[in-house]
């Protein structure tokens, strides 16, 4: 699936055509989602298992699924919406348009992962990372911070993905962190120095076979490259920042409920699936998805650092907010 930003309000009409009449299926339940189809696939197989509640979903990108949910409004087919990351709940919290989740549920998940006000869900993690090919660059010659990359001693030798729905988060957490006009001069650096890709999957594909020394990406993307490719032929490593570094960002994927749901019951029910012990050990125990489990007691999967180990910086899911600066600071510098 394509990780790229569209920004045309067309393509949130087109995404809409084939939910026409979706909400006509009463026992089936109609689930947005920005995450990886694979995901997807597992999590709503062992759901209609469980429950018997079939599920209908309609991929798309995380940004490009809210723009279409607050175009649709109270009309929308959508029963739950389950995104990579958590600034797109935010903006739609803020438009009112998520109901509250149920504290059982709420309470499955460590507070610091859902939204303040109970109206969305924290589900997995994913850390930021610098993934970097060791015969292009050494590993003692990586930057100590993320913000190092925009400097000109870099130039040539980091590849990003800017219109990448992943990227905007780190940018917001830029601006929350050092400010509007740090930010667009770390972007603009970043524009001098980089090579840019469509998405972090070629980010991460370039870095492997040499083609640019460094990359930023998410650390599932790697992991998921080296199960492709196999470990004899993933030549890239992963430099995890340290320190509270900004470049240490973690990502919450996280799920709501529509208000305007026609199946509240059955969409708090997957919910409360998607946290359980059963869904959560699935998704840690998967060579589909890289991502932390939140429920508290869940492992990882074993490739995976100890989340306990990674040193992210102390910014909120709330801090981190909407993604509405980082998309246009990221178009004043020219990236997209």
């Amino acid at each position: 699936m394509p990780r790229n930003i569209h920004y045309l309000a067309a393509i949130g009409f087109t995404l809409g055509l084939g939910l026409q009449g979706a909400s006509a299926q009463p026992d089936t339940l109609t689930l947005y989602s920005a995450q990886h189809p694979q995901v997807d696939a597992m999590l709503v197989a062992a759901f209609t298992k469980e429950t018997g509640i079939k599920v209908r979903v309609h991929e798309g990108e995380g940004p490009d699924i809210a723009s279409q949910i607050i175009q649709e409004g109270s009309a929308s087919p959508a029963d739950v919406f389950f995104t990579e990351n958590s600034p797109e709940l935010n903006l739609l919290d803020e438009k009112q348009l998520l109901a509250p989740v149920a504290p059982g549920t709420l309470s499955q998940i460590p507070a610091q992962y859902n939204a303040q006000d109970g109206d969305w869900l924290g589900v997995l993690a994913r850390e930021n990372v610098l993934a970097f090919n060791p015969d292009e660059i050494n590993a003692s010659a990586l930057p100590p911070s993320l913000l190092d990359l925009a400097k000109p001693e870099w130039k040539g030798k980091v590849g990003i993905a800017p219109s990448d729905a992943d990227f905007l988060p780190l940018v917001s957490a830029v601006i929350k962190q050092y400010g509007k006009p740090a930010a667009l001069a770390w972007l603009q650096g970043l524009k001098e120095n980089g090579a840019i890709y469509q998405d972090d999957e070629g980010v991460v594909a370039a870095v492997n076979r040499g083609s640019v020394a460094t990359g930023i990406i998410n650390n599932y993307y790697w992991y998921r490259l080296e199960t492709e490719l196999g470990a004899d032929k993933t030549i890239s490593r992963i430099h995890h920042f340290s320190d509270g570094d900004i470049g240490a960002l973690i990502n919450v994927s996280g799920a709501a409920i529509l208000k305007s749901s026609r199946h509240q019951a059955e969409a708090q029910k997957f919910l409360a699936f998607l946290v359980s012990p059963s869904a959560q050990e699935m998704l840690g125990a998967s060579n589909i998805d890289y991502e932390y489990p939140l429920r508290p007691g869940v492992s990882a999967n074993k490739k995976l650092p100890p989340f306990k180990s990674l040193q992210p910086p102390v910014i909120s899911v709330s801090q981190l907010g909407d993604d509405q600066e980082a998309g246009q600071l990221l178009q004043q510098a020219g990236l997209i």
